[in-house]
């Protein structure tokens, strides 16, 4: 649901939330009571909370970041006006994540971003996952060669 606050939705066949590790517990729980037959654990961390009937599953991603409280206090909107994860920790999330649809979105976010943008992201990138830098830097290459340019980092 994030990425249609930036960039054309796709289809997915889930819905992806973050919570703090610690929160895990009473999610379980919230879920449980709420119908929600859980599985898990994730590779990533966390739980899927499937509903009982034949709607999206739910994967309930935790982590212990200390920067995830300040994502999810400062949220970013979607067209319908709900909360999702500021794009540049989203890009962080996805770098993370590493697989290939991931890095298709992160070339897709990227897409318009100023330079100012990018060199605010390639900074906290940098400091939250340096190992992760050359991969921003390349993807913000080919973002730039497939939809148009943006100024180098």
């Amino acid at each position: 649901m994030a990425l249609r606050a930036y960039i054309p939705e796709r289809m997915t066949l889930d819905v992806d939330i973050i919570i703090h590790a610690d929160d895990e517990a009473p999610a379980r729980a919230a879920f449980g009571a709420a119908g929600y037959r859980i599985t898990g654990p994730l590779s990533i961390g966390g739980f899927t909370a499937h509903p009982s009937d034949s709607t999206a599953p739910i994967d309930v991603l935790t982590s212990t970041a200390h920067w995830l409280e300040e994502a999810l206090t400062t949220p970013s909107f979607d067209t319908a006006g709900f909360p999702v994860m500021p794009r540049p920790y989203l890009i962080l999330l996805k770098l993370q994540a590493g697989r290939s649809q991931d890095l298709a979105d992160i070339q897709r976010l990227l897409r318009g971003t100023s330079a100012e943008e990018r060199s605010h992201m390639h900074a906290m990138i940098a400091h939250e996952a340096h190992d992760l830098v050359a991969d921003f830097d390349a993807l913000c290459t080919l973002a730039d060669l497939e939809y148009g340019g943006s100024s180098p980092l």
